[in-house]
Formats: C-alpha cells, sequence, structure tokens
C-alpha cells in the first residue's frame, strides 16, 4: 500500500471541549459522545509510555453519520488513523484532500492543521480508529481560526 498524504479528523467547539475533558478527567468511563454535527467519539484505551517519560497513547474511535465532519483543528500529537468502515475525506493544511476507504491509513504530525474531516459519503455512516501519541497532559484536540 501507498502512503497517504498526512492529516487526521475534526471537531466543533463544543465537541473539542467535550474530548479534551474526556481525555483527561473521564477516559474509559465515558460514554460514547455526540456532537452537533452527528459525529461520536468513544475513548478506548489511555496508557502511559514509561520507556518515554511524559509521554501517553491514546486511542479513540471516531463514527460520523452520513454527511456528518469536523472543523478546521489541530492535535499537539502524532495522529494515526485507520480506516474501519465507510469511507472519510481528509485534508492537513499544504497537503491534497484524499479520501481514505476500509483499510486504508492516515497521518497527521503535531504542527498539522487539519482543514478538512467529514464523512464522504451522505447515506452511509463511517468509522476510524486514531491513535495519538502525545505529552501527558496535553489537549487531544485544539479548534484553529
Amino acid at each position: 500500500m501507498h502512503p497517504k498524504p498526512k492529516g487526521i479528523t475534526t471537531m466543533k467547539s463544543g465537541f473539542l471541549t467535550l474530548v479534551v475533558s474526556a481525555a483527561i478527567g473521564l477516559l474509559g468511563t465515558l460514554p460514547v459522545i455526540a456532537a452537533e454535527d452527528a459525529a461520536k467519539v468513544k475513548p478506548l484505551m489511555q496508557k502511559d509510555l514509561p520507556n518515554y517519560p511524559g509521554k501517553e497513547g491514546l486511542m479513540i474511535s471516531v463514527e460520523y453519520e452520513p454527511g456528518g465532519s469536523s472543523p478546521i483543528h489541530k492535535h499537539d500529537a502524532n495522529a494515526f488513523v485507520y480506516v474501519l468502515e465507510g469511507s472519510i475525506v481528509m485534508q492537513v493544511k499544504g497537503e491534497k484532500e484524499v479520501t481514505l476507504s476500509p483499510g486504508d491509513t492516515f497521518y497527521e504530525s503535531p504542527s498539522d492543521i487539519h482543514l478538512i474531516s467529514r464523512n464522504a459519503s451522505t447515506s452511509k455512516p463511517a468509522k476510524f480508529i486514531v491513535v495519538l501519541l502525545k505529552n501527558k497532559d496535553a489537549p487531544v484536540v485544539m479548534p484553529v481560526e
């Protein structure tokens, strides 16, 4: 498989707050979170990385309902995306827009600005897993104006 251009998912402002709160305080006990744009985020796992002091790994699942999307954002993390079902459209600043299907992967660096993150379909949901390697206690998502 050829590597895909960089990029990752985006979320609405209220949704961003919920995701950050979930990752910081309620990870593991938080139910699926629904946003106005029909995106759902579910924390799956958080683990301190003892070989990398001050770092942690965070795994989340993201589901877009048909037509669902997220606003422009960034992650102060290395983000690895794996598409489980449906198709998603991703774009980070300076790269071309890409459409990803089940089995496809996507990467976003800590300096990337995620311009586009949306379900490619208006009739079928899309679901993907995101693994974030980040500084412990750093926000998961930061809105970008």
